[in-house]
């Protein structure tokens, strides 16, 4: 009962001052000022209860004094949301002038003057609110203001009547709410910034989940460390091409956003394919996916894996529909050495360059609906391990004649 009322209280609290427009920078600052203020009035106020109650009423006036002047600030601030800086301005003046004063006015003893303390927590209030570069003029202005105390006190008042007993619960009291008052502005500055450093590593890792998705994680890394071009040679690499057949003749018969959602949807498929061979997607071009095999990460079974996939790609879709239609696929697979990495500065991809690139497009654009088509080059490297059906030689755009082959299956599935 008690943790819900505190916890409602101090959500009430906390929505002084605040607007809608707020940032959560400007919120943190408001949030910490107002619970400070409301502090300083309830300790000003036992304070100045416990100068009456020993017959001292003249210690008592600026405490009184300090208390009304901050609960009006308060006032003003939370009615009308505006002046933040000037709201912090005249917080942190009670702290610096009440204490002092307070202590010359109560007499000269040792233990009387550690209200002088208060005067130390303006520097930190501005610290915690804005940064130690503008708590520094307030760090002068308190030592200025301890000091001169210390020599002006002797000239105004020499005794007091309060009992050593209660001079000492005075000083105890002050150390305790200023040692209260320090924990917890610095606490709640803390758990502020560990909730910064918390959001601003989960939008670290959203950039870098997103970073991911567009480049290979190695590539990333580097990019990390360094903005130059990115470009590797890698000699055994193998390269798949697949495009919807017939798709200018299909997006005529559809609305832009129907032809979005369905390559969305055959792309997805495909990603899914990708990651479960452990493959690179390299990118989309309109209605053609470009996968590759062996970059950035070597490996000695690029050619079988890449086919591999496209059979399950091949054999899957046939299986389904695609936003209630049924899609044919041309897909054709290259093998041999290409450059991979990242060029520009801005909207780069991971890229492959060389004639086995070019090579691997003409093999799709050359291909048969539903059938997948690969060079002689593939052909050496798979025949072992897949069924592969001979084409003949094709005329292939600016390659001349060239052997093709179809891939039918797996041997052992043979």
């Amino acid at each position: 009962m008690l943790r819900r009322l505190w916890a409602k209280t101090l959500s009430l609290v906390d929505r002084i001052g605040i607007d809608p427009d707020d940032g959560d920078e400007l919120r943190r600052r408001k949030r910490l000022a107002v619970r400070a203020s409301i502090g300083g009035i309830i300790f000003q106020l036992f304070l100045g209860a416990v100068f009456l109650a020993f017959d001292e009423p003249l210690p008592a006036l600026p405490v009184f004094g300090g208390a009304a002047f901050l609960l009006a600030n308060l006032l003003v601030f939370g009615l009308t949301h505006r002046h933040f800086h000037g709201f912090v301005f005249g917080g942190t003046l009670v702290p610096l002038l009440s204490g002092p004063l307070s202590a010359a006015l109560l007499g000269q003893n040792i233990l009387d003057n550690s209200s002088i303390i208060w005067t130390f927590l303006a520097p930190m209030l501005i610290m915690v609110i804005y940064t130690p570069r503008h708590a520094l003029p307030w760090l002068v202005a308190s030592f200025v203001v301890a000091i001169g105390t210390l020599f002006v006190q002797p000239h105004i008042r020499t005794a007091n009547t309060l009992p050593p007993s209660a001079q000492v619960a005075v000083a105890a009291f002050n150390m305790v709410g200023f040692a209260l008052f320090v924990f917890f502005s610095l606490s709640y500055f803390i758990s502020q910034r560990a909730i910064a450093f918390r959001l601003l590593r989960a939008e670290q890792q959203k950039a870098q989940a997103l970073l991911l998705n567009i480049l290979p994680e190695e590539i990333a890394a580097t990019l990390k460390d360094d903005n130059q071009a990115i470009a590797n040679q890698f000699d055994g690499v193998s390269i798949l091409f697949a495009d919807v057949v017939n798709f200018t003749a299909l997006s005529a018969t559809m609305s832009a956003t129907e032809l979005v959602d369905l390559l969305n949807e055959v792309f997805s498929h495909l990603d899914t394919l990708v990651e479960k061979f452990d493959l690179e997607k390299i990118k989309t071009i309109g209605d053609c996916y470009m996968v590759a095999s062996g970059v950035p990460r070597p490996r000695q079974d690029h050619a079988q894996v890449l086919a591999s996939l496209a059979l399950e790609f091949r054999d899957s879709v046939a299986r389904r529909e695609f936003r209630g239609k049924r899609l044919a696929f041309r897909i054709g697979l290259n093998s041999g050495p290409v450059v991979a990495g990242v060029i520009g500065r801005k909207k780069f991809i991971y890229d492959l360059w060389g004639d086995a690139v070019t090579t691997a497009s003409r093999m799709e654009s050359h291909g048969a609906e539903g059938a997948i088509q690969i060079t002689q080059a593939t052909y050496d490297l798979i025949k072992d391990d897949f069924v592969c059906e001979p084409r003949g030689r094709i005329d292939v755009k600016g390659k001349g004649e060239m052997s093709v082959w179809h891939v039918l299956g797996k041997a052992d599935a043979a």
